[in-house]
């Protein structure tokens, strides 16, 4: 039987969702059942890094797209309509999200249709004073958002499907039509996941290429040196600095994502593609999430890489608890990140909890504390959103001091990376992950961007090497090593 959800203002957008048994499936044969060529998405979480998190979403088909950049924002609507809107980009996004309010139900789950997509790293130039930026390489939006009109939800826990079509009610057309119209489109989801599904398995295959960096190890060093020099002259007491690989790639970018997802399990897993593009990654680390009242952000700082046994992890974590820098620079990030949620959230209630605990992934373990409090009145997901970007385990401290610096030391734009990755839901409640570990895929190439916090007693060779301990799953996912 399908259900059918009505919009909080009963006129924009109605939703349909229908549930069946899933027990036979998984996400990725999900995926490839519905989604087709054209636009989509996948979300998928390990949680730790080891245990599959209870739900997974994929959506395909956009009624709208949102596209961030220089003279704007776009708003490309599925019947071809272009719109141009000035100002704040988040201020838009606001807008258009309070247009298809949905009222939350207790059985909805945590994403049931929304905005998904990124926000790059260089959006930041648009609220914070961070000087001129450098070349833009990637040549791709601020803002990229998606708003799905058909969504399946995975229930891992039991073993569920949700099916669910948000259609908008086109004018002139009644709310009740809309809603025949919407159900008509579940079947059609409900016939796609009957089908037989054969697909090759997503082997390991050599790109062919090694990447390079756009950094000589000599001339990364040297930068390492100068940030420093900043360090000591006392303009900040961190920095983050990073280098961007490149190679060639031929395979279908979502075979590389299910090789990514099966080497390299992480709390936020994500597939986005579109005409021009696709984004692969496995990020450790929250950006800020918002459920219910409460707005939440994880920062990490802090990695060794991982053992060979049980007893060279267990020597690794000992070594990176007692090691002061690496400590130092936790500290910094944590009181960093309470100071963005302290910005949203009602005085006295910012907590930390799971303080330094050492969580392991597939190449690397990091020091991961947890940050909390809840929503002031007044305050929304953009807020929360505005108030952690970009992280400051990507930027430094200050944070806006930082950026100016990282600006001046990087020969290109981030793009993607650094930004944030995730959805904003209908009901108001937001997700989004750091993009990093990461590949932006465009045009028969694949970037990889990596970084290290740079400190007062930074060993500059150290640096350049975390960079390349931090690619390493991406690499690996190519089959390549880099030069």
């Amino acid at each position: 039987m399908n259900v059918a959800i009505k919009s909080a203002n009963n006129k924009k957008i109605v939703t349909v969702h229908r549930s069946i048994v899933g027990d036979l499936e998984t996400p990725i044969s999900a995926f490839l059942k519905l989604c087709g060529d054209g636009p989509s998405f996948l979300l998928e979480s390990a949680t730790g890094g080891e245990q599959v998190a209870r739900y997974s979403f994929l959506g395909y088909n956009p009624f709208l797209t949102l596209r961030g950049c220089a003279g704007g924002v776009e708003l490309h609507w599925k019947d071809g309509r272009v719109e141009t809107r000035g100002g704040d980009p988040l201020e838009v996004l606001r807008k258009v999200m309070d247009d298809y309010r949905l009222e939350a139900y207790p059985s909805m789950p945590r994403f049931s249709g929304g905005a998904v997509g990124y926000f790059s790293y260089d959006l930041a130039a648009r609220f914070e004073p961070v000087g001129e930026l450098p070349p833009d390489e990637l040549q791709l939006p601020e803002i990229y958002l998606q708003f799905m009109q058909n969504i399946m939800v995975f229930d891992h826990f039991t073993h569920q499907l949700q099916l669910m079509v948000n259609r908008p009610v086109k004018d002139g057309e009644s709310v009740t039509m809309a809603e025949r119209m919407a159900n008509g489109e579940v079947q059609q989801m409900v016939l796609q996941m009957s089908r037989p599904l054969s697909e090759e398995p997503a082997t390991i295959r050599s790109a062919g290429t090694a990447p390079l960096g756009n950094m000589t190890e000599a001339e990364f060093v040297e930068r390492v040196k100068t940030a420093k020099d900043y360090i000591k002259h006392g303009d900040i007491f961190q920095v983050v600095l990073s280098q961007r690989f490149t190679t060639e790639v031929t395979e279908d970018p979502f075979v590389i994502y299910r090789r990514l997802r099966s080497l390299n399990p992480s709390p936020y897993m994500f597939y986005l593609k579109n005409e021009e593009m696709a984004i692969v990654g496995a990020s450790p680390e929250m950006l800020v999430r918002l459920e219910g009242t409460v707005v939440t952000t994880r920062p990490i700082a802090g990695t060794r890489k991982r053992g060979k046994t049980e007893e060279d992890d267990a020597a690794m974590e000992k070594e990176l608890l007692a090691d002061e820098k690496e400590m130092a620079e936790h500290v910094m990030l944590v009181d960093l990140g309470r100071n963005d949620i302290g910005r949203v959230a009602r005085y006295g209630t910012v907590q930390v909890k799971e303080y330094g605990k050492v969580e392991r992934f597939s190449h690397v373990m990091h020091l991961v504390s947890e940050v909390s409090g809840e929503l002031e009145k007044g305050q929304d997901a953009l807020s929360a959103l505005r108030a952690c970007f970009p992280a400051g385990t990507l930027t430094g401290a200050p944070k806006v001091r930082a950026m100016q610096i990282i600006n001046d030391l990087e020969p290109v734009r981030r793009g993607p990376y650094g930004g944030a990755i995730g959805y904003l839901d209908f009901t108001g409640n937001m997700d989004t992950c750091i993009t990093i570990r990461t590949m932006v895929i465009k045009e028969g190439k694949a970037y990889i961007q990596t970084g290290a916090g740079i400190v007062a007693d930074s060993v500059p060779e150290s640096e350049y090497a975390e960079t390349l301990h931090k690619a390493k799953a991406m690499f690996a996912t190519l089959g390549v090593d880099p030069k």
